[in-house]
């Protein structure tokens, strides 16, 4: 079922039993624009049988948010154009040419090109699946570009992002909406879950600028400002206080810092920002 944030725009929640993004509509006076396709063609079909419900203008657009498979391997079940910036066209040139079955699959998981959740949710939910072939994008852009789908303006902008080098926000002004994709997370490498501090403030300068009163992210759904505000407040505190390779260097001072104990949350940022540190320390 969608959520319904005003008269133009609804969102599909997230279901991270079923490694579900959140998905985005937005709609104008003569077309409405998607944001994300899905993690499966099964995922992008459901949207579209609750979008058919509403009665908008025809859906015209498709914004790809970043080259992660569970925001756009639906994208084939929309009659639209998709729209990506020119680092996800480049990546998604990769997997429209895997192969989808059985063996091509494990293999691509043996090769660690893609993850076993993956591959499980392809053989879940694209039971036929021998023949696809992931479609091309049809509207690349370079850095931003604007929507108009009629007295609705969406600007579609490549930010710096703690997650991917692609990350796409969409920003709908009159609403004062921002959906950040996964763009505001951080990412694994070498099995370490990290935030990569060189890109944490130019990021948050890059969402903040937008002055939004409501966020949807890939997989929490729907933040207020004061929500986004405390999340910011406990990453660059926690970032400011990792200096090196050990937590246990951070947490005392972060300690002096603040002249108290670190909650939970800022326990797993901390261990992140660190895990940036050894990370970085195994490049040199």
């Amino acid at each position: 079922m969608l959520n319904k944030l005003s008269d133009t725009i609804y969102y599909l929640a997230n279901q991270n039993e079923k490694e579900r993004p959140t998905l985005g509509l937005v709609c104008g006076d003569h077309s409405s624009l998607i944001i994300d396709a899905g993690n499966s063609p099964q995922h992008a079909k459901d949207f579209l049988q609750d979008i058919v419900k509403l009665n908008v203008p025809p859906v015209k657009y498709v914004v790809i948010t970043h080259a992660h498979w569970d925001h756009f391997l639906g994208m084939n079940e929309f009659d639209a154009s998709i729209i990506v910036n020119n680092q996800t066209k480049v990546m998604l040139e990769k997997w429209r040419n895997y192969s989808f079955d059985d063996y091509s699959l494990q293999q691509y998981v043996n090769n660690r090109e893609i993850d076993a959740l993956c591959m499980e949710i392809i053989q879940s939910e694209m039971p036929n699946r021998e023949r696809f072939k992931l479609n091309s994008p049809t509207i690349i852009f370079e850095n931003s570009i604007t929507i108009d789908l009629g007295n609705k303006v969406c600007i579609i902008e490549q930010i710096k992002s703690t997650h991917t080098d692609d990350s796409t926000i969409i920003y709908i002004p009159d609403e004062k909406v921002i959906f950040l994709g996964d763009a505001a997370y951080g990412t694994t490498k070498n099995a370490l879950y990290h935030f990569k501090q060189s890109l944490l403030l130019p990021m948050i300068d890059d969402i903040e600028k937008y002055n939004a009163e409501l966020y949807l992210l890939g997989h929490e759904s729907l933040c207020d400002k004061n929500e986004m505000k405390l999340y910011w407040e406990e990453l660059t505190t926690t970032c400011s206080v990792v200096k090196s390779c050990s937590l246990q260097d951070a947490i005392e001072c972060f300690k002096v810092e603040t002249n108290r104990e670190p909650n939970d949350n800022e326990l797993f940022f901390m261990q992140a920002f660190v895990n940036d540190q050894i990370i970085r320390s195994q490049k040199r």
